[in-house]
Order: C-alpha cells, then sequence, then structure tokens
C-alpha cells in the first residue's frame, strides 16, 4: 500500500477471455479500479466473493503481484466508515463487501453518511439466491428499497451477463459528477456463475453520462469571467466561502491559486477545511454555528460572496435572508445544479467542474491583467483576528480540551490527518488545529454520525501507512463503534486516539444549560463504569494511559505521538468547557454567544429556540 493514486488497467484487458465466477468477477474488476484494500465482513450470502478476495491474493502471491488485504472490522458500520475514511483521504473510492440481511442494513448509517459529505465508496452486499427474493428466507433484506432513499445509486443483479459491467458502472458512477456511495446488491447463484471475463464494458446509463458530459464540456467563457471580475472589481470586501465540495472535486489547489493570485481572503465550512492552508494569512478559518467568532464577523462585513462548493446549509446559514447581509453580490460556482439558488439567491452562477472553472477565471483575469487593492480590508480582516481570536481559560488548574489540542497541533503542525467523531470534541478540533492542505481533516459533517472517528482513522492509515493519523474523539462518541480498537491493534495500525472524557454527551449536556435549564436528561455518564485504558489495553494497546494532571500535558502529549505503534489517551478533561463561539439555531451571526473568554461585538440574549428549531 501506498500513497500513490493507482489508475486502473487500460482496455486491452490480460484476463479477458478467461471463464470465470461471477465473485471472481467482482474481484477483478475491484482490481482493475485501482483498489488498494477492502473493508468487510463475511457471511453466508457473500462467501462465494470472499473465497474470490483470498483466491486472487494467493495468486498475487505467487506471481508477484499486488495483493488487496481485506481488513475485517467489528462490524459492517466499521467497515463502511473505513471505507469512507480510505475515500476521503485518498480521494479514492472506497469499497465496503458485506453480507446479506444485517450485513447490508448495518452499512446503512455509513452510506447516508457518504451520501450527505459527497463521499465515494460502493458497497458489495450478498443477498440470498434470486429465486428467493421476496421470500423472507434467511438473512435477507429488500436491499434496494432500504438504500434506494440513502444512496446515490442502487444495482440489484438479476442477470449475471451484466454483472461485470454493474460493478464497474457503479465505480463510474460513484467518483463522477458530485460523488456518492452506490450499492451493489448479489444474490448468491450470481456469484456463484461462471463466464467469460471481457475486462472492459460498462452499463448504458445514457441519461446519466449526458449529464456528465454537458458537466465536463461547460466552461468560464469570457462573458461570464468579464462579469464576475466586474462585480469582484467594483467590491471593496470580497470573500470565499469555500466548501467540501472544493475537496471532493480536487480543486483546492485551483482555489488557492484564485486567492493568491488577486487577493481574496477565504472562509471555509466544516466540511470546507483543509481547502486553503489555514495557516495562510488570508485564511479566516471556519464560519458557522461554531465557526471562529472572526471568520463570522467577516461574512457579516463583506460586500461580495463567492461561494464555492458549498450549499449555505442551516449550519452555515442559519437564517438565510440575515446571511451575509451586507454583501451587495453573491457568486456560486458548483458541481450540483440543485445547490445554486436553493438556499440564497445568487446573482451570478456557474455549474461545472470546479477545478476548470476556477483556472478559467483565474486565467481570464491575469490576461486582463485585473488588479485591486484590497489593503485596508485586509488590514480590517487582520484586526477581527486578533481581537476576537479563540480562547479559553488558560489559568484555569483543569486540563482544558483547547490547550490539549493546541499542544497536539503543535507536534503535527498542520500536516497530520485528522478524524473525529461528532459533538464537542470534533469542534474543538475544527476550530484549534492547522491544516496545511486538502484531506487531512476527515469528520462527519452532514450527518453528524458518532462513532465515525476511530474506523475512518483506520481506513486513512490503511491508505496512507506512512502518514500520522489522529483520531480525536469524545467518551460517548467512541462507545458507538469502541470494538474497531481491536481492528487497529490487529493489523498493528500506528493509529494515534486520543479520547477526551468530559463524562457525557457534551454537546447535548451544553445545549441543556443553555436552552433547558441546566437539565441533563440521558447525557451524563458520570455514574458509568467504563475504563478506557483497560479496555484499550485489553485489545493490544502498548501505550495506553490516562492523561488527569495539567502540568503532564505537554510531556504526555509528546509521549503519545512519538510512540511507534497504536497508542491511545485518555484526557480527563473540565466537564462543564463549552464550544464557543455558538450561534443558537434560527439566529444570527449578530446573536452568536462567544462565552467568557472570546469578546463579542453586541450584547447577546441567550434565548430559547423553539421546538422546530433544535438541532
Amino acid at each position: 500500500m501506498s500513497d500513490t493514486v493507482i489508475q486502473p488497467r487500460p482496455m486491452g484487458h490480460p484476463l479477458a477471455g478467461q471463464r470465470m465466477t461471477g465473485a471472481q468477477m467482482i474481484m477483478q474488476v475491484v482490481a482493475d479500479e485501482g483498489v488498494t484494500a477492502i473493508f468487510g465482513y463475511s457471511g453466508g450470502a457473500i462467501l462465494p466473493t470472499y473465497d474470490a478476495v483470498f483466491l486472487y491474493n494467493e495468486e498475487q502471491a505467487r506471481t508477484g503481484g499486488r495483493q488487496i488485504p481485506l481488513i475485517v472490522p467489528a462490524n459492517e458500520q466499521g467497515a463502511g466508515f473505513m471505507a469512507a475514511g480510505y475515500a476521503r483521504s485518498s480521494g479514492r473510492v472506497g469499497v465496503c463487501l458485506v453480507t446479506s440481511g444485517p450485513g447490508a442494513t448495518n452499512t446503512v448509517t455509513p452510506v447516508r453518511d457518504c451520501m450527505a459529505d459527497s463521499v465515494p465508496i460502493v458497497v458489495i452486499c450478498g443477498q440470498v439466491p434470486t429465486a428467493m427474493i421476496g421470500t423472507d428466507a434467511f438473512q435477507e433484506a429488500p436491499v434496494p428499497s432500504i438504500m434506494g432513499a440513502v444512496a446515490k445509486h442502487v444495482f440489484l443483479v438479476t442477470d449475471p451477463t451484466k454483472l461485470e459491467a454493474t460493478v464497474r458502472t457503479a465505480f463510474e458512477i460513484a467518483r463522477t459528477g458530485r460523488p456518492g456511495p452506490v450499492v451493489v446488491d448479489v444474490p448468491k447463484d450470481v456469484q456463484n456463475w461462471e463466464g467469460i471475463y471481457q475486462g472492459t464494458g460498462m452499463l448504458p446509463i445514457p441519461g446519466y453520462r449526458r449529464r456528465m458530459n454537458e458537466l465536463a464540456e461547460r466552461s468560464v467563457d469570457d462573458a461570464e469571467a468579464a462579469r464576475f471580475f466586474e462585480m469582484l472589481g467594483e467590491a471593496k470586501r470580497p470573500l470565499i466561502y469555500a466548501g467540501g465540495g472544493v475537496i471532493n472535486g480536487n480543486a483546492a489547489s485551483e482555489l488557492s491559486e484564485l486567492c493568491l493570485t488577486f487577493g481574496i481572503p477565504v472562509v471555509t465550512t466544516l466540511m470546507g477545511i483543509g481547502a486553503f492552508d489555514t495557516t495562510h494569512p488570508l485564511s479566516m478559518r471556519m464560519l458557522g454555528m461554531h465557526g471562529a467568532a472572526f471568520a463570522n464577523y467577516a461574512v457579516d462585513d463583506c460586500d461580495f460572496l463567492i461561494a464555492v462548493g458549498s450549499r449555505f446549509d442551516d449550519r452555515v446559514a442559519g437564517v438565510p435572508a440575515k446571511f451575509a447581509k451586507n454583501a451587495k453580490r453573491i457568486a456560486h460556482l458548483d458541481i450540483d445544479r440543485a445547490e445554486v439558488n436553493k438556499v440564497k439567491r445568487v446573482q451570478w452562477s456557474h455549474i461545472g467542474s470546479l477545478p476548470d472553472a476556477l483556472r478559467a477565471l483565474t486565467a481570464y483575469g491575469k490576461r486582463e491583467k485585473f488588479q485591486r487593492d484590497w489593503g485596508e480590508w485586509h488590514a480590517e480582516l487582520a484586526e477581527l483576528k486578533r481581537t476576537y481570536a479563540m480562547n479559553y481559560d488558560r489559568n484555569s488548574p483543569l486540563i482544558q480540551p483547547y490547550y490539549v489540542i493546541e499542544e497536539i497541533n503543535r507536534h503535527t503542525k498542520g500536516q497530520a490527518i485528522i478524524s473525529t467523531g461528532v459533538g464537542q470534541h470534533q469542534m474543538w478540533a475544527a476550530q484549534y488545529c492547522d491544516f496545511r492542505a486538502p484531506r487531512l481533516w476527515l469528520t462527519s459533517g452532514s450527518m453528524g454520525t458518532m462513532g465515525f472517528g476511530l474506523p475512518a482513522a483506520i481506513g486513512a492509515q490503511i491508505a496512507h501507512p506512512n502518514r500520522l493519523v489522529i483520531d480525536i474523539d469524545g467518551d460517548s462518541s467512541i462507545r458507538m463503534n469502541i470494538g474497531e480498537l481491536e481492528t487497529v491493534t490487529t493489523y498493528d495500525l500506528p493509529v494515534k486516539v486520543v479520547v477526551l472524557n468530559n463524562f457525557g454527551d457534551g454537546m447535548v449536556k451544553q445545549w441543556q444549560k443553555l436552552f433547558f435549564k441546566g437539565r441533563l436528561s440521558a447525557s451524563d455518564r458520570s455514574l458509568h463504569k467504563k475504563d478506557f485504558v483497560r479496555t484499550a489495553q485489553a485489545d493490544g494497546f502498548g501505550f495506553a494511559q490516562r492523561l488527569e494532571r495539567k502540568e503532564d500535558v505537554p510531556r504526555v502529549i509528546a509521549e503519545f505521538i512519538s510512540y511507534p505503534g497504536p497508542a491511545f489517551l485518555e484526557v480527563m478533561i473540565d466537564r462543564d468547557a463549552g464550544v464557543y463561539p455558538m450561534v443558537g439555531p434560527g439566529q444570527t451571526y449578530d446573536e452568536m454567544i462567544t462565552g467568557d473568554h472570546i469578546p463579542s461585538r453586541h450584547k447577546v440574549d441567550i434565548k430559547t429556540p423553539g421546538p422546530s428549531e433544535m438541532f
């Protein structure tokens, strides 16, 4: 395994014409697509394909070829999130291989998670034999009906002669356009069928390919570019609002070139973190519900907002009419037409490939020698950063989570792959970690799935065996998939796992304290008996420690990061530490709660949200 992207084999496949089982065809297509690892859990209905994986790797070992390891998790949800971590960190399609019935249904959450965050994975699941479908056979589930609501596309293969083309087409759909998860449901008899391997060929999906071709052919022409630069030229306070589409679309370098060429500052969404180097002076870091105060104030102050691969979701534009309230114009670049004018009306838009569009705009601006002096705006933003900087009680005798993450960041210098669960620790990591490049930040954004962090870190480590991978997790989130600690040690992966333990569902408790008069209904874990360190030790972690004293933080973090193998660290943090800033549901950036240690432009009264505004 390596960090190098392996391209699919060219036309004229050396195995074309060879007789194979359907299961062997599945495995061969997976290999042809450049997949370097498979994540999955076996079972009766998928056993033929598992045997094909074994036979494929046995043959590769005999001939000196490239084997494709099969990583076995504690459960299928873990496999789905490992495939997602692999895909998010590498840009390649992740593969999840599971059995029928509960094996397939256990992947529903990761499939929906990937759909919500536009992550390309292919889930191949076994199904009962074709003749038994619909009879409530043992371990049967209606996968097309279930997955059809949450996946980009679902295939049920009942014609074995179309199996090879179907699997290959699944990869095409997963990676093209707006990426997403594709599910292939394969009955056991189709896996056992024998036929001739073609080595090429796709299903006829003319409507989809026509839309993809239209996207590929759509470019920013000179008239469009001229209008864009006319608006940019009239702006005194332009700002780019970059989302996860920049990363999913592999457009980070093109975005950076546009920003640096013309001096346009950047805020990013949670999913867009890493699209622009967070340490650069033009970076205003993350905006939104828990974005930096200075980032949100920059959005309020800008007069021209340029949305790139972002969708004005509720965590960013809680009150759409008052979002970017001083922006006279908004431009929007995206690959998905449905996102443009969905939430916020814009005055200029382009639907198509983001790298191509950004390159075209930069080239036009250079050709026309476009130049503006935004020095005053840059100075205003620098002052916002100084005045409203992230901060906390640095004199507290208790271990503050922000301090722990700052110390981790001091060692990683924005170069590590960081995954998280969901909750307070997720937001602290987003706020206090640096990311010098894309695909270093792995988190469940739109779905907000607790339990994501550990399996995603495993997938990322498999994709990048030589990179430092750290899962920053919470005591409640890690419980969701804590069985994957054993997966880390089974494969001797040097994943670093840090659990910020505040005895409960920290984000839920924060909301309950703010909006429910402190009634901690079902969110307090202080009476639970879980010993995380012993759990890690039982699963084979050579480094498994609990950090309880503030003065030990620098030393222990250094030892944790430098440990050569799997490492687990539980940190007993201030259980009352909160995530600030915070923009309450249904509220504007003017109403942002900045806490006790970050200044605010406005006096803010905490309002109790209505039932429809919760979370």
